[in-house]
C-alpha cells in the first residue's frame, strides 16, 4: 500500500480549504438572495459583495483554526464536529453584527439561523465522509513504547483513548539494552519514550532521528523550562538562556490592562445570569449564596476566592480539604448544573477586578493542598511565579481530575512561553471547554487530593531521569 503520509499536511490543507469554501458558498447564496437586499443605506457593488463574502471566510477560518475544527485526524471525531459547530455559531454571530452595522439597524436574524442549520448539516455530512476516508488512507500509527522502572499503565490508557490515531503494538524495557531497543524500533513507525533517564532518552531520540522514526517524548520539568529560554550565540557557540524569572514588567502591565478591558464588559453581560443563580441557590436551601475560600496567588500571597456555593452548607465540617469526587453527595442539584456549566466560577470576575487573579493563569490552589503536593513535587511552587487565573493551560488541555504532576507541566508550559496572544487564545478556547463534560470530572473516591498512587513516584523518577 502506498504511503501517503508525506502528503498528509497538503491533503488536510486542501480538504480544509474545500470545507471553508463550501460553507462560504452557502453564506454567499444567502447574502445575495436575502441580506444584500436589506442594505438600504449602503449601495453594494461587485467588490463590496466580494469583500463581505471574503470577510465571512476569514472569520470562519479564524474560529475553525482556533477551536480545532480543521484538525481532522488529530482530534476525535466528536470533538472535531463540536469545534466546527462552535466555529459556525461564532462566525454567524459576528457576521450578524457586521451586517447590522452596514444596514444601520438590527436585521432579521431568522434567515441567518436557518442558514446556520443548513451549514451544520452540510458540515456534518462532509466531515463524516472526509473522516472515514482519512482513517482509511492514514491508519493508526504502529507504535513501540519504551519504558523504564515506573509502570506505564497510565500513559498507555491515555494513548488507548485515541485508537483511531495511535496504536501501541509492543513495549520494551530500556534495561533490555540499547541493541534490543534499536532492533525493536526498526519494526515500528513511531516510538513513545517514557520515564527513562536523560542519557538513555537522548540515545533513543538520536537513533529515531537518524532512522526517520517518529518519537513522542514525555517531557520532564527541565525540558519545559528550556522551551521558554532565549536563544543566543557567543561567537560560534549557541546558548539557551533561562533567566530564572517569569513575566517582565511590560508583560505584567499589558496582562493587567487586558484583564481590566475584559472583566468590565463581561461583568455587565454576566450580571443577569449571576443574579438568577444567586436567587436559585438561596431558594434551594436558604443557605449562603457565595462560597469564600483561601487560595494562593502570585508570590504565594493568600486571598479569598469567590464562587457560587455548589455544595451543601458545611461540606467540609471535619476541617479536611477535599477535592470534589465523582458523584459527590455533597454537591446539590443546583450545584451540579452550575459546576457543569462553570457558572459557579463567575464571581471570580470580582477577584480579577480586585487584582487577586488574572483571566489566564494557573488555577489557585488552597495553601494546605499546595503544602501536600510540595512534599512529593517541590517544583509545584513554580506555579506561583505568575498570578492565579480563571482559566489556563491546565483548564483548557487538562481536566478537573488531572494529576498535580501533569497540571504542573501544563502550567509551566504556559509560564515558560507566555505571550499576549496565548492569553487571548486560551480565553477563546475556554468557550469550547465549557461544552466538554469530561473537563469537570471529579477525582476518584479514594483520593483526598488529586494524587494517584503512582503520582508519588513522579518526582523521584524526575530526579533520577535527569541524571
Amino acid at each position: 500500500m502506498k504511503n501517503y503520509d508525506p502528503y498528509k499536511k497538503t491533503i488536510l490543507f486542501v480538504v480544509s480549504l474545500i470545507n471553508i469554501m463550501l460553507i462560504t458558498a452557502i453564506f454567499a447564496f444567502m447574502w445575495y438572495t436575502y441580506y444584500h437586499k436589506t442594505m438600504y443605506s449602503v449601495r453594494f457593488y461587485r467588490n463590496g459583495n466580494y469583500l463581505i463574502i471574503a470577510l465571512y471566510a476569514i472569520i470562519l477560518l479564524f474560529f475553525s483554526n482556533m477551536y480545532g475544527g480543521l484538525k481532522i485526524g488529530q482530534l476525535r471525531r466528536a470533538e472535531v464536529m463540536l469545534s466546527q459547530y462552535l466555529s459556525l455559531f461564532l462566525t454567524n454571530f459576528v457576521i450578524y453584527f457586521v451586517i447590522s452595522l452596514l444596514a444601520f439597524r438590527l436585521v432579521n436574524p431568522v434567515m441567518l439561523l436557518i442558514m446556520m442549520v443548513i451549514e451544520m448539516a452540510v458540515s456534518s455530512f462532509a466531515n463524516y465522509i472526509i473522516i472515514n476516508i482519512y482513517n482509511r488512507v492514514f491508519p493508526p500509527w504502529k507504535i513501540l513504547l519504551v519504558y523504564g522502572d515506573r509502570p506505564a499503565d497510565n500513559l498507555v490508557n491515555k494513548v488507548e483513548t485515541r485508537r483511531d490515531k495511535y496504536a501501541i503494538y509492543d513495549a520494551v524495557n530500556i534495561y533490555d539494552g540499547m541493541d534490543v531497543v534499536a532492533r525493536k524500533i526498526k519494526d515500528f513507525q513511531a516510538v513513545i519514550i517514557g520515564d527513562i533517564s536523560a542519557v538513555e532518552r537522548n540515545d533513543i531520540l538520536k537513533y529515531c532521528f537518524a532512522n526517520k522514526v517518529r518519537a513522542y517524548v514525555v517531557p520532564k520539568i527541565s525540558d519545559i523550562i528550556l522551551m521558554g529560554t532565549d536563544r543566543i550565540h557567543i561567537f560560534d557557540t549557541p546558548f539557551m538562556l533561562s533567566k530564572g524569572y517569569t513575566l517582565s514588567v511590560d508583560q505584567l502591565f499589558a496582562k493587567r490592562v487586558l484583564d481590566i478591558l475584559l472583566v468590565l464588559p463581561v461583568l455587565v453581560i454576566a450580571a443577569p445570569v449571576m443574579l438568577l443563580t444567586a436567587v436559585v441557590i438561596w431558594l434551594y436551601d436558604r443557605g449562603p449564596v457565595l462560597y469564600k475560600q483561601t487560595r494562593v496567588t502570585r508570590h504565594d500571597r493568600e486571598f479569598k476566592i469567590y464562587k457560587f456555593r455548589s455544595m451543601v452548607v458545611n461540606a467540609e465540617s471535619d476541617g479536611l480539604a477535599k477535592l470534589a469526587k465523582e458523584n459527590d453527595d455533597r454537591i446539590t442539584p443546583v450545584g451540579r448544573f452550575i459546576r457543569a456549566t462553570r457558572i459557579d466560577e463567575l464571581p471570580q470576575l470580582f477577584n480579577i477586578l480586585k487584582g487577586d487573579m488574572s483571566f489566564v493563569g494557573p488555577r489557585p490552589e488552597r495553601p494546605e493542598i499546595i503544602e501536600e503536593y510540595c512534599k512529593e513535587i517541590p517544583e509545584f511552587k513554580f506555579r506561583t511565579r505568575v498570578k492565579a487565573g480563571l482559566t489556563g493551560y491546565a483548564q483548557v488541555y487538562g481536566k478537573y481530575n488531572t494529576t498535580p504532576y501533569d497540571k504542573l507541566k501544563l502550567d509551566l508550559l504556559y509560564i515558560s512561553s507566555y505571550s499576549m496572544w496565548t492569553d487571548i487564545k486560551l480565553i477563546l478556547m475556554t468557550v469550547k471547554i465549557v461544552l466538554k463534560k469530561e473537563a469537570t470530572e471529579g477525582v476518584d473516591d479514594a483520593w483526598i487530593t488529586a494524587f494517584k498512587e503512582d503520582d508519588k513516584e513522579n518526582n523521584d523518577m524526575e530526579k533520577q531521569g535527569d541524571k
